[in-house]
């Protein structure tokens, strides 16, 4: 059965989405997420209908935001975020993000075909915190072939 790469990574605001000093952040998502969408690998991202993520809230705490997508592989993934133009915006995180204390990304192989939705990739980030990298829940650092059923 061939698979995909799942990924779900949260991040805390320092300000509010409406904040002008959020401005920076919000004005460049639109950008990165093409250039996502553009990338080799790229499968698919979780928005709402108009194509916001930052609409969708998971989590009690509003100032939380969430980034959900699927990739055909880590390799994909990691080529993405760290070898592309979304390095530069990743590396300003701290003006507009908390630092975390808990693990914020978990990645998880999902059955091709198959869209995880929200609740299944809070369950993944809870695994990865409850019990470290594992196959059910990894890392870009310590990541795992899927399984074989």
């Amino acid at each position: 059965m061939p698979y995909h790469l799942a990924q779900l990574n949260i991040a805390k605001m320092i300000y509010s989405v409406e904040d002008p000093r959020m401005a920076e952040f919000m004005d460049n998502l639109d950008p990165i997420n093409q250039l996502a969408e553009e990338a080799p690998g790229f499968v698919w991202r979780l928005q709402t209908e108009e194509g916001d993520a930052t609409a969708i809230r998971a989590f009690e705490d509003p100032k939380i935001l969430l980034n959900m997508s699927m990739w055909e592989d880590v390799e994909s993934f990691r080529n993405y975020v760290y070898k592309s133009q979304h390095l530069d915006f990743f590396k300003d995180r701290e003006k507009w993000f908390e630092p975390m204390t808990e693990a914020h990304m978990v990645m998880w192989w999902v059955a091709e075909g198959h869209l995880p939705d929200v609740e299944e990739a809070k369950k993944r980030l809870e695994m990865l915190r409850a019990n470290g990298p594992t196959p059910r829940a990894f890392t870009v650092a310590k990541n795992f072939e899927p399984e074989v059923e």
